[in-house]
């Protein structure tokens, strides 16, 4: 019988082992995605801020996990950081919109879909997009 508490007490001290490294790792997953952050946008230097761009003109998009998503139009990158939802940004997830116009603009909503299952993952409110252009050199 005296086996049992001590088999709780080992199991209670496993489980506070293995949550001390999870604990540290939101600090560590957001420190690893704005370093990929700051490599994308290397070379760029940010212009003022933008309510909408063109939706045709999106060239491609990158999610950065849990914080942010970046759109190429043209030379630049717009840097969009959501309002909210951006905690479910995952790098596997694929970005579906549904706008009323041609633009695509802070407020807007968009919907977050698991790339192999198909299945909703959540959404981001679209905060205000923030453009990147190659730093000129000068001579």
């Amino acid at each position: 019988m005296r086996f049992i508490p001590a088999l709780i007490a080992g199991m209670a001290g496993a489980l506070m082992v293995a949550a001390s490294p999870a604990a540290a790792a939101p600090a560590d997953r957001a420190a690893a995605a704005e370093a990929k952050l700051a490599k994308a946008l290397e070379g760029r230097v940010a212009g003022e801020p933008v309510r909408c761009i063109s939706q045709r003109n999106i060239r491609s998009t990158r999610i950065i996990d849990r914080t942010a998503i970046l759109y190429e139009v043209g030379g630049k990158l717009y840097l969009n950081r959501p309002d909210a939802g951006a905690s479910t940004l995952d790098d596997d997830d694929i970005l579906v919109t549904k706008t009323n116009g041609t633009q695509l603009c802070d407020m807007d909503i968009v919907r977050l879909v698991d790339r192999s299952g198909h299945f909703p993952r959540g959404f981001v409110n679209l905060g205000q997009f923030v453009p990147y252009a190659k730093a000129q050199t000068g001579s």
